[in-house]
């Protein structure tokens, strides 16, 4: 499960540019509903080895009483509380201020893992210039500069390294032992937790908690129909006596943990509503993820025909990138429609992990070129001569040949469909990759 890095700190000090620079993008997930405000972002980061999510937040008061500063101060809170490590970012140029001791107060009394980063440092030294900001009591202050890049691979670094966080591998020992990893994902108050109930009622399924990592994830083993799953806790589950208790609490960072950790996940939409911007930026991270998808549309008896067609509608429009996830139409409360759910969750994994073999693709890739070339660019016409399997969870395929970075997007599509028809895929992402053969005597002028 990927660690969790919050950025905080008075308004202006270069946040945002360095939630930019540890993204390498400027798009980020963005959770806009009552109670989390627009300066909260989250994004997927790597540096050197490590793969973490990073929170961008808004200036930081910890002492607001009102308004918008103390509403933003608790979304600060939280994303701190959520956070394995939080780089406290203050202005080198600018100097130490009334604020940043407020803050460093405030980070002192929480004990939280924190790393102390002077941004707008370029062309300073590590001596008298940063020296004032030892007095935040913070520890050693590293310059870095957000805007230019410099070092901020070091500070990502120091931020992991004292945590020693536990290595992923057991992924590979459940695919070994045929465990789907799943998890339910949706906005608040779309019936997660009225699903899981229904599962955990229905199925009368043994339930235990599993030992939780550093950042306190729950999982539920149980079994169906022979098939062992493993659900992984995006709702809040709770264990009070011998009874498990969904809450409906709203956490990003755990939401896009458990999409992470998953192997299929089940987005939930609620047919009251319609689909809505935050179950795009979700379905979007799902996709981004390569994770395999089966959609479900709750609530689908509270609601008319004509209300029906509408929330059809709105899923072709605004999920168009989810058109290979099985689609269905239940009610948890009254527990309907949800038996083709867990066939479309088993097909979607089996489809996820499918063993592609290198003859077949091969042959599937020269079969799509003598039915239809790829467009030639100025000189140059693609040549496609092999394929094979390049990973699974999502499927890759590595195509082989010359001048294959002129292969258009639009021949990818085409491609895409003759191997999901071969394959039969259906509710996983399916990756292209092409590679082009280097010509040794390119670089000989003699």
């Amino acid at each position: 499960m990927k660690p969790v890095m919050a950025l905080v700190g008075r308004p202006n000090v270069g946040k945002s540019t360095l939630f930019n620079r540890l993204t390498k993008s400027r798009d980020a997930i963005v959770a806009d509903f009552a109670g989390l405000t627009r300066d909260r972002h989250y994004g997927n980061a790597q540096q050197g080895r490590y793969e973490f999510i990073v929170i961008d937040t808004g200036g930081f008061e910890p002492d607001a009483e009102s308004g918008i500063y103390k509403e933003m101060a608790k979304q600060t809170q939280q994303a701190v509380a959520e956070a394995d490590v939080v780089v406290f970012v203050v202005d080198a140029r600018a100097g130490v201020s009334t604020h940043d001791h407020d803050i460093a107060k405030y980070l002192r009394r929480l004990g939280k893992p924190t790393v102390l980063a002077a941004n707008k440092a370029e062309g300073m030294t590590e001596g008298a210039q940063l020296a004032e900001f030892y007095e935040l009591g913070l520890g050693d202050v590293h310059g870095v500069s957000a805007a230019h890049g410099q070092g901020i691979r070091d500070l990502v670094e120091l931020a992991f390294e004292p945590l020693n966080l536990p290595e992923d591998d057991e992924s590979a020992a459940d695919q070994e032992s045929g465990i789907i990893k799943l998890a339910v994902a949706g906005r608040p108050n779309v019936g997660k937790s009225t699903l899981i109930n229904a599962w955990l009622g229905e199925e009368r399924l043994v339930a235990f908690d599993l030992p939780g990592t550093t950042r306190d994830a729950i999982s539920v083993p149980f079994e169906r129909s022979g098939q062992k799953f493993e659900l992984v806790d995006t709702a809040g589950l709770r264990r009070r006596g011998k009874v498990f208790e969904a809450i409906e609490k709203f956490s990003v960072v755990k939401t896009l943990q458990a999409i992470e950790s998953a192997n299929v996940v089940l987005l939930l939409l609620d047919a009251s509503q319609g689909v809505t911007d935050q179950d795009a930026h979700i379905a979007g991270y799902i996709l981004e993820s390569g994770r395999a998808v089966v959609l479900a549309v709750n609530k689908w008896d509270a609601i008319d025909e004509y209300n029906r067609e509408l929330v059809r509608r709105q899923i072709e429009v605004r999920l168009p990138f989810l058109k290979f996830a099985d689609l269905h139409f239940i009610s948890a409360k009254k527990r309907q429609g949800l038996g083709p759910v867990w066939q479309s969750i088993t097909n979607s994994y089996k489809s996820a992990m499918v063993k592609m073999s290198t003859p077949v693709l091969t042959r599937l890739v020269h079969e799509a070129v003598e039915f239809q070339a790829p467009k030639r660019s100025g000189m140059f016409r693609p040549k496609l001569r092999y394929a094979h399997q390049g990973g699974m969870n999502p499927p890759v395929i590595v195509v082989h040949g010359n001048s294959l970075e002129h292969v258009t997007d639009a021949y990818k599509r085409f491609l895409e469909g003759r191997f999901r028809k071969e394959f039969k895929l259906v509710g996983t992402p399916l990756r292209i990759e092409m590679r082009t053969s280097k010509n040794p005597y390119a670089e000989d002028k003699d």
